[in-house]
């Protein structure tokens, strides 16, 4: 087992105490995801003090347990690292791991296309050297720091998302990642509850410039409303190179001309005086701006972006973010298109797009997007525009502002409306077809996993109804 940890260096990092000598190859937050040989930190969840599992992860292998408590059922002499708040140790081991590594850093934040920008540039330096990224989307105030607990000192790349849904929250993490590259891939209406203009959300993914290392560089969308804004953000918080990417003439990262297929794009760029035709493995035309903020990164962290841009020709949409996936239905197979990650007006718009470009009879599956703030209703009747240009031949939705959006469409159209995932399951169940090609998306809260299950376990099959 090589070693992440030692007993030492954590107690260095967090200033606990140890009373055993112990080594860690990795670090957890959940014991049911925890394997033989990590350290198991028991934070203070919302709703469970993980303290109550350190005796279970001890009997599982976990090589020491984080405290600031003495859990119950463990003995004074059980490989025990003692802090003041594990949280707080948690940030301190994260600050400690990027303080140690060798890696050249980047961090990608924006209001859609974070994390997808975050699994293709993990995908495309792994090429070039030992490359580690955050996990999912481990983008929080305790999944960045535990995202650099687990950075290799001796890694070459390290790639890290930061999320947000207050201002102050991304300043907080850049200054954890100290990034030598920061990407915003776009601002658009996510998070209007919490913010109230685009302009402020523009100002909250600016912070993720605060935390940039000397010399460092920007990347920003060309193509987007905010780009001047963030611009002179970077420029007043030190960026020594600020570079753009899009379709706008100003931009040096520049797709010329692309041909979107239903499996993908190939791509004529410029990037940066380059003139690069490459192949994009994820079929949709914001998958071809994410590259271009992508081969924009690998350039500003100093590797090699012809590589890079061979490299996403075999790139594949991370779960729950695109994935194509044949399915059951009563009379035969559909294919189920699984964007039921997340969900704002941007993500619904492209999604769609992508659902448009696929054969057979088209099916929209939508919840609420969630967070929108008091011009939300008029957000999602605006989407009929889309959900008419993508041919959808029925859309079902579910949710209080989804309710609009349905009756914002012709009547042809209509396919369902229910008041949750959970009562609309049985009318998409029931409505699917063989050759129907079906879009499930919604914001987290609205609770769309459980409609993509059904059909990954072929639940349509047994239905007794057909509608549609």
């Amino acid at each position: 087992m090589t070693a992440l940890w030692t007993a030492a260096e954590a107690v260095a990092a967090t200033g606990g105490a140890s009373p055993n000598a112990w080594a860690a190859a990795g670090v957890a937050i959940d014991s049911r995801t925890m394997v033989p040989g990590d350290l198991f930190v028991a934070l203070h969840g919302p709703t469970h003090d993980a303290h109550a599992f350190v005796a279970d992860a001890l009997k599982a292998g976990a090589a020491a347990a984080m405290v600031d408590r003495l859990p119950d059922g463990v003995p004074d002499a059980a490989p025990l690292l003692r802090v003041d708040d594990t949280l707080r140790g948690l940030e301190q081991m994260g600050v400690a791991g990027r303080g140690r590594a060798r890696a050249r850093v980047v961090a990608v934040t924006g209001s859609v296309g974070k994390t997808g920008t975050k699994e293709a540039l993990r995908h495309v330096l792994s090429r070039q050297g030992r490359t580690h990224a955050s996990a999912a989307s481990h983008n929080n105030h305790w999944g960045v720091p535990l995202s650099l607990a687990r950075l290799p000192a001796a890694a070459a790349w390290g790639v890290f998302e930061l999320g947000m849904n207050h201002a102050g929250e991304i300043a907080a993490l850049t200054r954890q990642v100290r990034p030598h590259v920061a990407v915003v891939t776009t601002v658009e209406p996510a998070h209007l509850e919490f913010f109230g203009s685009i302009e402020a959300i523009a100002d909250a993914k600016g912070e993720i410039f605060e935390g940039l290392e000397p010399g460092g560089a920007a990347v920003l969308n060309r193509d987007n409303p905010m780009h001047d804004r963030l611009h002179e953000r970077a420029r007043r918080h030190g960026a020594a190179r600020i570079v753009s990417f899009g379709r706008a003439a100003g931009a040096a990262y520049r797709a010329l001309d692309a041909e979107l297929d239903v499996d993908g794009s190939t791509v004529e760029a410029d990037l940066a005086g380059s003139r690069v035709r490459y192949r994009v493995g994820i079929a949709g035309a914001h998958w071809v701006l994410n590259s271009l903020a992508v081969l924009a990164a690998v350039d500003m962290l100093g590797a090699d972006k012809s590589a890079a841009a061979e490299a996403l020709a075999d790139l594949k949409p991370p779960a729950g973010r695109g994935v194509r996936l044949p399915v059951t239905v009563a009379d035969g197979t559909a294919t189920l298109l699984d964007e039921s990650y997340n969900a704002n007006p941007a993500s619904v718009r492209a999604a769609l797009d992508v659902l448009g470009r696929l054969p057979g009879r088209r099916v929209a599956v939508l919840g609420d997007m969630r967070e929108l703030g008091p011009t939300a209703a008029e957000l999602h009747a605006a989407l009929a525009g889309p959900v008419q240009a993508a041919g959808v031949a029925r859309l079902f939705t579910c949710g209080p502002l989804m309710a609009g959006l349905q009756a914002a469409v012709p009547a042809a159209m209509r396919g369902a409306h229910a008041e949750d995932s959970q009562a609309l399951l049985p009318l998409v169940l029931a409505a699917l077809r063989d050759g129907d090609v079906v879009l499930v998306k919604g914001s987290l809260g609205s609770r769309m996993g459980p409609i993509v299950k059904a059909l990954q376990q072929g639940a349509a099959a047994a239905s007794p109804r057909r509608a549609g």
